[in-house]
């Protein structure tokens, strides 16, 4: 094997995994470097409870790729490779504790119908967001999709003034600030629709009352309304096998069970990386590293005060607890058959147990009531499960990586050893009330604590999942420092990309396209 090659990369999520593929297409030769046994990251899928039974392990909506600048680019290419869909009708809903449910789903009519049964004047809301949403899609995804420097910012600013006007440039930075909860109350009168809507903020670390957080609920409504979801037919590692096989038709190598442990760099500029065991491997032009800002200090040792300061003090999210299911059949949901048609049903009853969850979690305590995604695939893509049977997707939020306390004062420990059993007990006896005969449906179960998670895969530090908070000082611009949203760093040659970097979280490659396109010079 070559000890040369044009860029390194190290690890292998699927941002990293992008970037590779497009710079491969350039004509560079480039070796993935993953400390772990398989590739993906976050998007990998097996048989984690019982042989035939397939789960995601930690990311299932692949919504954001599917509409991504890089698949539109690449997507051929990867079908070719083996990369299949499932497309979503009925991608969300929330089953409240009085019995009813609501949720979105592609078919408007359906959609304002449940929501009028709430309210009326928020199902004529919802039609007029609907409506507007496309002229809005064009603004915000452009900035979303936009490379975080000011040129770029001056560019989408003229565009916005001359097709908005300063009166609607103003509201449109005016509603980027706003919390969930501003936004939700200020626009719908229903509590349900506010909490349906608002418990998509608790995916990104957006409380109902954390500004910036409005545009989330927003997007995910509307989005979901307009395109329904995607999954990964066959698994979320659909995108992943697809990526590693199009790599590897390009020339690209991935190396496993690769532990980088230090990044070589003289002179100011990096040169390449030496693994676990001292076998260095030389870099001609990049060295792209798709870790954690704090795990990036440890392999580089000082660089620049300042951005040491910054990726040692990058703040993350409160972890997430995941508990998967084998099942017997899908659970029966007290407020109707409905609601197994859905890819998601979240159970969050209101903005304000969203919120004293959230300040639980953040107070290292775990939460009386936490929030629980129950993720129902194989009513999507039943080749997940053997023929008549399903899995669940339990992602319980929030869930703290160090315990400090229990908010509902019944664990004693703070050992996630000892308390990973009766939290996921807590959280089960949730989804039992929701669904009565739900745990006598388990055939096998499986529970990844937040910790688990980070031993898996280091990025997700205490077990975020989204690499880090997206609140506004660590967002934009400032993602994950200022004069560095575009995964540049104090060394030459030396460059940053995951869901640390801007854009951020999801499932888009957003990161690692931009810094691929920008080293290649398109």
């Amino acid at each position: 094997m070559t000890d040369t090659f044009d860029a390194i990369l190290i690890g292998a999520g699927h941002n990293a995994l992008a970037c590779g593929l497009h710079l491969a297409a350039k004509g560079w030769r480039v070796g993935i470097f993953e400390q772990a046994a398989e590739p993906g990251g976050a998007i990998k899928t097996g048989e984690y409870t019982l042989p035939g039974f397939r789960h995601d392990w930690a990311a299932m909506n692949l919504s954001l790729f599917a509409g991504s600048p890089f698949f539109k680019v690449y997507g051929p290419e990867l079908v070719r490779h083996g990369l299949a869909f499932a497309p979503v009708l009925n991608p969300f809903a929330s089953a409240f504790p009085d019995g009813r449910w609501l949720g979105v789903s592609t078919d408007l009519a359906a959609t304002t119908a449940r929501i009028a049964a709430f309210s009326t004047r928020d199902a004529e809301t919802w039609k007029a967001l609907v409506s507007a949403f496309p002229g809005e899609a064009e603004a915000i995804f452009g900035l979303l999709g936009s490379p975080m420097n000011l040129r770029a910012l001056a560019y989408f600013m003229f565009k916005t003034l001359r097709k908005r006007g300063v009166a609607g440039t103003l509201d449109l930075a005016r509603f980027l600030t706003l919390s969930p909860r501003q936004w939700l109350t200020q626009t719908f009168e229903a509590e349900p629709l506010q909490a349906l809507l608002g418990a998509w903020g608790m995916h990104l670390d957006f409380a109902p009352d954390i500004a910036g957080g409005g545009l989330f609920p927003y997007l995910e409504g509307m989005a979901g309304q307009a395109f329904g979801m995607v999954l990964g037919q066959g698994g979320a590692d659909t995108v992943t096998r697809a990526l590693t096989a199009a790599l590897a038709a390009r020339g690209a190598t991935i190396t496993c069970n690769a532990r980088v442990t230090e990044i070589l760099h003289r002179d100011g500029k990096a040169h390449g990386i030496r693994l676990a065991g001292g076998r260095e491997i030389t870099a001609t032009r990049a060295v792209i590293a798709g870790t954690a800002p704090g795990a990036l200090t440890a392999l580089t040792g000082p660089t620049a005060p300042a951005f040491d300061r910054a990726m040692n003090s990058f703040t993350h999210a409160p972890g997430t607890l995941m508990i998967h299911l084998a099942m017997d059949s899908l659970p029966d949901w007290a407020a109707g058959d409905d609601l197994k048609q859905f890819a998601y049903v979240h159970l969050a009853a209101s903005l304000d147990q969203m919120a004293r969850t959230y300040a639980q979690a953040q107070a290292g305590l775990l939460p009386d009531e936490p929030i629980l995604v129950v993720g129902q695939p194989t009513a999507i893509d039943p080749t997940r499960a053997p023929d008549g049977k399903h899995v669940l997707w339990l992602q319980v939020r929030m869930a703290p990586g160090t315990i400090k306390g229990d908010a509902g004062g019944t664990i004693t420990t703070t050992d996630w050893a000892q308390a990973t059993e009766p939290f996921a007990d807590r959280a089960l006896a949730i989804l039992e009330r929701h669904a009565p005969g739900t745990r006598a449906k388990i055939l096998g179960k499986r529970i990844v604590t937040p910790l688990d998670l980070e031993a898996d895969n280091p990025n997700l530090v205490g077990g975020d999942q989204v690499c880090g908070s997206h609140h506004l000082a660590q967002n934009f611009l400032f993602r994950p420092a200022r004069g560095h949203a575009d995964g540049s760093t104090p060394l030459r040659n030396l460059h940053l990309t995951g869901a640390a970097v801007w854009p951020g979280a999801g499932t888009g490659a957003g990161s690692g396209f931009l810094l691929a396109r920008r080293l290649a010079g398109n």
